[in-house]
């Protein structure tokens, strides 16, 4: 009777949650303190040696936000700064201009998503699209190819990374809440995106090109660049991403049990700096620094922008985090044991976080809940190495791809920057979105059989 009850409530409050955002419109911190606090209340009623008294629903609600912000508030923060800076400066023109320079023109499609994989990782997707929509155009035009071929090449490659890779606070927001190392998260997280990416571009080559709609670009490449005026260089442009990435990587490597650097003076300077805050910081400064003198006057306001910016993610974060903390004190592991022998294994948390997407649009809003809801799961379905803790956060970023469509702000980015019709957004976007989180679900449940 206790499980019965247990997951009646539990998929009640999924549902309301669902109808409360995409219906009534409400917001999702709203909406999930307000269903934590009911849930809390509710099992504190029907079972009081739970211990979940009012006061106690309060505190628990109090400290599962506390806690998320603790562990990787700031580190959103400064992530969403690098994304504003990367965007005013131009950055992400350069970064862009550089891939294509790689890759060469005649490999136009692969560089579309090599630019979505590389600016997703600071950029938000949405945010990411419409910079680099220009040169999307401006591609489709000089290569003669449809513009639906090279959107939703970079959709997807901006996708990818969003849902996978952080510091995207999808991500980041999911290592927190189920302990996950963020070094191994990044690392691990860039290699899975690859193949997302790649497929990504295969769809666009083989299904979006049968979607015929012109450039009508209004710049060449050249006039962009001149648009601009003067650009950072490469190394610059890069370097506020990926030194980051590196410091936090090289963190998680000499922590390992074997302390390949020993424990004295360097390990501690390693993983100081390694510390994903210091490392974030870090790469804010330097983000900073590409910013010109012209625009000197902008800096107060351009980081504004990143802090209101990312304010609504870190309410979301701190709420999905204060749903966590209700689930935790109730008897959910012990109420699913038979999934540890079920066989779906990383199945389950993508299974969710897909039906979650499909309901409520909002990828990072999936992740959260998700994440919320596996944490009391980790030990009992056998999910307590480092390397596992990943594969979950990954499992969840690849059902929170599954699909975009229009209930989520994203498809319409995507169509209308694209000129897209809706049927026509719907078999690009939707069907690109849902082939990708489909394809990282399956290479994800083989890695797990093999861990």
């Amino acid at each position: 009777m206790q499980t019965f009850l247990l997951f009646t409530i539990i998929i009640l409050s999924v549902v309301l949650m669902v109808l409360a955002i995409s219906k009534l419109k409400m917001h999702p911190f709203i909406v999930m303190l307000l269903i934590a606090m009911a849930v809390g209340l509710i099992w504190g009623v029907l079972y009081p040696e739970s211990g979940l008294t009012p006061t106690e629903v309060v505190n628990q609600v109090k400290g599962g936000f506390g806690s998320i912000m603790t562990s990787i508030g700031i580190v959103i923060l400064c992530g969403t700064i690098i994304g504003t800076i990367l965007e005013k400066t131009g950055a992400a023109l350069t970064m862009a201009n550089t891939i294509l320079g790689i890759v060469g023109e005649k490999n136009s499609v692969v560089a579309m998503g090599a630019m979505g994989y590389v600016t997703g990782i600071p950029v938000f997707c949405d945010s990411g699209f419409v910079v680099l929509s220009p040169i999307s155009r401006a591609l489709a035009q000089q290569s003669n190819t449809s513009l639906a071929v090279m959107a939703t090449a970079l959709s997807g490659g901006l996708y990818a990374t969003h849902c996978l890779v952080p510091p995207t606070p999808g991500p980041i927001a999911m290592a927190g809440t189920l302990g996950a190392d963020l070094g191994l998260t990044i690392l691990i997280g860039l290699l899975v995106s690859i193949p997302a990416v790649l497929v990504a571009i295969l769809y666009a080559k083989k299904v979006s090109s049968t979607v015929n709609i012109p450039a009508n670009s209004e710049y060449t490449l050249e006039e962009l660049k001149k648009k601009y005026g003067k650009l950072p260089s490469p190394g610059r442009s890069f370097a506020p991403i990926f030194l980051p990435i590196i410091l936090i990587a090289l963190a998680s490597i000499v922590d390992f049990p074997s302390k390949p650097l020993g424990t004295g003076a360097v390990y501690q300077i390693v993983m100081f700096i390694g510390n994903p805050v210091v490392a974030l910081l870090l790469g804010v400064f330097l983000s900073i620094s590409l910013i010109p003198e012209s625009e000197k006057k902008n800096t107060l306001d351009w980081i504004t922008q990143g802090v209101t910016d990312s304010a609504g993610i870190l309410a979301i974060t701190g709420a999905g985090s204060s749903f966590g903390a209700i689930l935790k004190m109730m008897p959910i592991a012990a109420s699913v044991g038979g999934l540890v022998n079920s066989g779906l294994g990383v199945l389950i948390p993508f299974i969710i976080a897909m039906i979650l997407k499909l309901a409520m649009g909002a990828s990072t809003v999936a992740m959260i809940t998700t994440a919320g809801m596996m944490a009391p799961l980790m030990e009992t379905m056998g999910y307590t190495s480092p390397v596992a803790k990943v594969l979950v956060v990954l499992a969840i970023g690849a059902g929170s791809m599954v699909a975009s469509h229009a209930n989520d702000s994203y498809f319409w980015v995507v169509s209308q920057f694209s000129d897209m019709k809706t049927e026509d957004a719907y078999k690009c976007q939707t069907g690109m979105t849902a082939v990708m989180g489909i394809t990282i679900i399956i290479l994800l449940f083989i890695v797990s059989l093999f861990i």
